[in-house]
């Protein structure tokens, strides 16, 4: 009796859906997150988080809870988790907890960033429904460029001036904030007009975020900033200003400071 030779298996090549499953779980859960979520949660760290985002009675983030997690132990969730489920990223938005809510922001820019039109669409209006929960400096820097910026056109900024006009100081960062899409493609036209909105807001962030745009600005277009600046630094806020000429040589950065330029 003859035997036939084995046929040898085909190797399979790995495709993109093998890489996913292989750094993320089969249908993840909004409980298996908060489970890998509070397991990195560090008490001593949270004391220190609290401190440095000012959290005490009258402060801008007063009453904000902290678990004690950092910046890169986040992304490495939004890796593992990103398959959530956006109905359950938008729950963990809504969390009391300060973690919680910024990883769920970093969840909705992947889902954005990753996504067709429909996609984006939906995450982008899901954000604006959603705004009393990002209410804090590094929730807004996190997400409002990618999320909101991202969706606009630089020769329609309507959205961008409603919210910086809005009563919500968070909503105001937002505005100005979103412009860094638009500095990053060299249209430098939302920030200056968005800046121009918030000359005179009278809260320290606004001056922070808004002196940050424009220095931003000034590295790609000194002269767009200058003329900026030229025209409003008599009547800018001190913190504004400063922050906008960190970049400038220290004889000018002097002349600014003294009303002289």
């Amino acid at each position: 009796m003859v035997r036939r030779p084995r046929k040898r298996a085909t190797k399979r090549r790995p495709t993109s859906a093998d890489s996913a499953e292989a750094t993320s779980p089969s249908a993840p859960t909004l409980a298996t997150l908060r489970e890998a979520l509070y397991a990195l949660a560090d008490p001593a760290d949270a004391i220190h988080l609290q401190r440095f985002f000012k959290t005490a009675p009258g402060e801008y983030g007063a009453g904000d809870k902290f678990l004690g997690l950092r910046v890169p132990a986040l992304r490495r969730l939004v890796t593992k988790y990103r398959q959530l489920d956006e109905a359950d990223a938008l729950q963990m938005l809504a969390s009391a907890w300060h973690e919680e809510r910024l990883l769920a922001l970093m969840l909705l820019v992947d889902r954005h960033s990753r996504g067709d039109s429909p996609i984006r669409d939906r995450v982008h209006h899901a954000y604006l429904a959603h705004t009393r929960y990002i209410n804090n400096w590094d929730l807004v820097d996190a997400s409002a460029g990618q999320i909101i910026g991202s969706h606009l056109d630089a020769r329609d900024i309507t959205l961008l001036e409603r919210l910086a006009r809005s009563n919500d100081i968070w909503e105001r960062r937002m505005a100005i904030v979103s412009t860094y899409h638009f500095i990053k493609r060299d249209e430098f036209g939302p920030t200056l007009r968005i800046a121009h909105v918030l000359l005179r807001d009278p809260h320290d962030l606004i001056h922070k975020a808004v002196g940050w745009m424009l220095r931003e600005v000034g590295k790609r277009d000194r002269h767009a900033e200058d003329a900026f600046l030229k025209k409003h630094y008599r009547v800018m806020p001190r913190t504004m200003l400063r922050y906008a000429i960190e970049r400038h040589p220290e004889k000018v950065r002097k002349q600014y400071l003294a009303g002289t330029l």
